[in-house]
């Protein structure tokens, strides 16, 4: 029964509670029954099911959206790996801090991953470690140059647009010294705000006593900068769900080539699809990447054979994901990237630490 509970589809009042989550992590029982048309008594126990069994997290979003769409610091890692190492290779990246994201594909020899890293690096994983590394056979890398959609900025089609504006925060109030901030994330967190993000990150639902408490800040301070960081519109979260458990077993990867003329038009049309979670401009060959969450393989045809359509196209490859492997943060703090490593590399003498 477990088993059954665990791979079905959630019913649509569920869904729709998830997809009012996405509008506003921290919603409050009471705004998401008055728009909703539920009693808050309901809100909250259908809330407290789907969490309590780990079937939806909130959390603070392991990727913001840079500055004018800029550079987000991060690579595309695509990397493929002998048969039977598969395991061993994806226990290693998903022990690592910097990888956010890993999925396997289909194929079972591939994996896509996503690494943060400082723009123009010669990160040490791409360029040393995993090169040397005897169980992969290939590895291809590729520059997030320009966000045009992140997964916490995807909604599941569940409710009305005037549900949806009633459901999201005001638009942030623009902060003049956000073009002076370094780094590509716009202004950075002082210590308290810090700590408050740190603490928030696994469960972006905590209550600002709950907050105080873990802080040892006080709960007045607590609510003060938590309603700045709303404001301001750096508190983004994210909604970690299993898109099975919406109607929505086929995720693509999708690497695509266009003209520099139709990178921005098709980059933006692919972000304003119902479909898609993610797309950016990347370097390399594939200058656009794009993943999207489908009901069927049905959708999923005619979303390459229709909806791409007109857009410039001129190459696509598509991978579907078989495992969801990593959706950072997890739950549970998890070991230290030291003690899992890659195996063994070519030279005895490479190996990294």
């Amino acid at each position: 029964m477990a088993r059954a509970s665990a791979d079905s589809v959630l019913n649509l009042v569920d869904q729709r509670l998830v997809a009012a989550l996405q509008c506003d992590g921290r919603l409050t029982a009471e705004r998401a029954a008055q728009v909703l048309g539920l009693s808050p008594v309901t809100v909250r126990r259908r809330l407290h099911a789907l969490g309590a069994d780990g079937t939806v997290r909130v959390v603070v979003s392991p990727v913001a959206r840079p500055r004018n769409g800029g550079s987000a610091g991060a690579l595309f890692l695509r990397i493929r790996v002998l048969r039977g190492k598969l395991d061993t290779i994806v226990a290693a990246l998903a022990a690592r801090e910097d990888i956010p994201f890993i999925d396997v594909t289909t194929s079972g020899d591939e994996i896509f991953a996503v690494a943060r890293t400082e723009p123009g690096s010669r990160d040490p994983l791409v360029f040393r470690r995993l090169p040397s590394t005897q169980a992969v056979t290939s590895l291809e890398s590729a520059t997030i140059l320009h966000v045009f959609r992140l997964t916490s900025e995807w909604r599941h089609q569940v409710l009305t647009a005037p549900e949806r504006a009633a459901l999201t925060p005001a638009m942030p109030i623009p902060r003049a010294e956000a073009s002076d901030s370094p780094g590509p994330y716009g202004i950075d967190a002082d210590a308290l705000e810090q700590s408050l993000l740190d603490a928030l990150t696994p469960d972006a639902r905590l209550t600002a006593a709950a907050l105080a408490a873990r802080t040892g800040h006080p709960e007045t301070t607590v609510r003060r900068r938590l309603a700045q960081l709303t404001a301001q519109g750096r508190l983004i979260t994210q909604v970690l769900v299993d898109p099975r458990r919406l109607g929505l077993p086929i995720e693509a990867k999708l690497l695509l080539h266009v003209p520099p003329d139709h990178l921005a038009a098709t980059g933006q049309a692919l972000a304003d699809h119902p479909a898609v979670h993610g797309a950016f401009a990347t370097s390399g060959p594939s200058n656009l990447h794009a993943a999207a969450y489908f009901p069927d393989l049905t959708a999923l045809y005619y979303f390459l054979s229709r909806d791409l359509s007109g857009l410039g196209i001129s190459h696509i490859e598509t991978a579907i994901v078989s495992r969801a492997i990593k959706r950072t943060p997890a739950p549970n703090p998890a070991r230290p990237a030291a003690t899992v490593t890659l195996p063994r590399p070519v030279r005895a003498g490479q190996d990294e630490r």
